[in-house]
């Protein structure tokens, strides 16, 4: 046994048979129009392949996802109220505490406020990487009101950022579990994975979680972690180091699906 399943869905009016994880991110999925298998994940191909067998019916092309054609990125020419490229780390808050701004007087911080403050912090880390080839779009709108803190795409693949506000306090890491000062432990590690398999799936592209916290004063991870990564805000800049992922192209081509709101829907 692999510990993958197949999944059949249907998208933009195509049957699809996604292999997914046992915890549902997927790592391939099947088009049967085009007869073609497109792996997220190069190293799990022959497991992939296994698990689809018996729904392949002749010969398939093998291989990562498509980039978009000029003739679809063309089709992505944006009306301004569905680009989210405009928006601002922690839009959503931003919008949020604008139209309601709470109580004048409160015995304890809005915790819209902190949690708009870690936006704010980790999205302008973000932001001075676009001179490197990368680019941010932050505050991305999901189905049933929640979002994506921060994706980020660059030469060094796709990211999935989620924001965490710490400042002066210790942040101790078990995963799944994430302990910030003496607050309680949440299972955020789920919510950062979650992010990046809902992204995957809108990008038909493999993206990695990311755990930013916005300023603390330490950082102790006691347990590996699984494909993801969690970060102070002063070390996001280390994303740039990454490459050999994406061509420039791959890059603009995800960018222009990404900031398109329709891609989340």
């Amino acid at each position: 046994m692999n510990g993958l399943r197949v999944v059949p869905a249907w998208r933009h009016g195509q049957e699809r048979l996604y292999v997914c994880l046992t915890d549902g991110r997927n790592v391939a999925w099947y088009d049967r129009d085009t007869a073609r298998v497109n792996l997220l994940s190069e190293d799990r191909r022959e497991d992939v392949l296994d698990t689809l067998a018996p729904f392949l019916t002749g010969p398939v092309t093998v291989g990562p996802p498509p980039v978009p054609t000029p003739a679809e990125l063309a089709r992505l020419t944006l009306h301004p109220d569905d680009d989210l490229a405009p928006n601002r780390p922690g839009e959503a808050l931003v919008v949020a505490l604008d139209r309601d701004p709470g109580p004048a007087h409160r015995l304890r911080p809005d915790p819209r406020r902190r949690a708009l403050a870690a936006e704010q912090t980790v999205g302008d880390a973000l932001d001075r990487l676009e001179g490197a080839g990368w680019h941010t779009v932050h505050s991305v709108p999901l189905p049933g009101g929640d979002r994506i803190h921060h994706l980020v795409i660059g030469p060094g693949g796709v990211f999935s950022v989620r924001a965490v506000y710490a400042r002066k306090q210790r942040v101790l890491v078990t995963d799944p579990m994430v302990t910030v000062g003496r607050r309680e432990s949440r299972p955020l590690l789920r919510q950062v994975r979650a992010d990046a398999g809902r992204a995957s799936y809108a990008l038909t592209a493999e993206v990695r979680p990311v755990l930013a916290l916005a300023g603390p004063a330490g950082l102790d991870v006691l347990s590996p972690l699984r494909e993801l990564r969690v970060l102070q805000d002063t070390e996001l800049s280390s994303l740039a180091r990454l490459g050999g992922v994406l061509k420039p192209a791959d890059v603009e081509a995800l960018h222009a699906m990404a900031r398109d709101r329709h891609t989340w829907l």
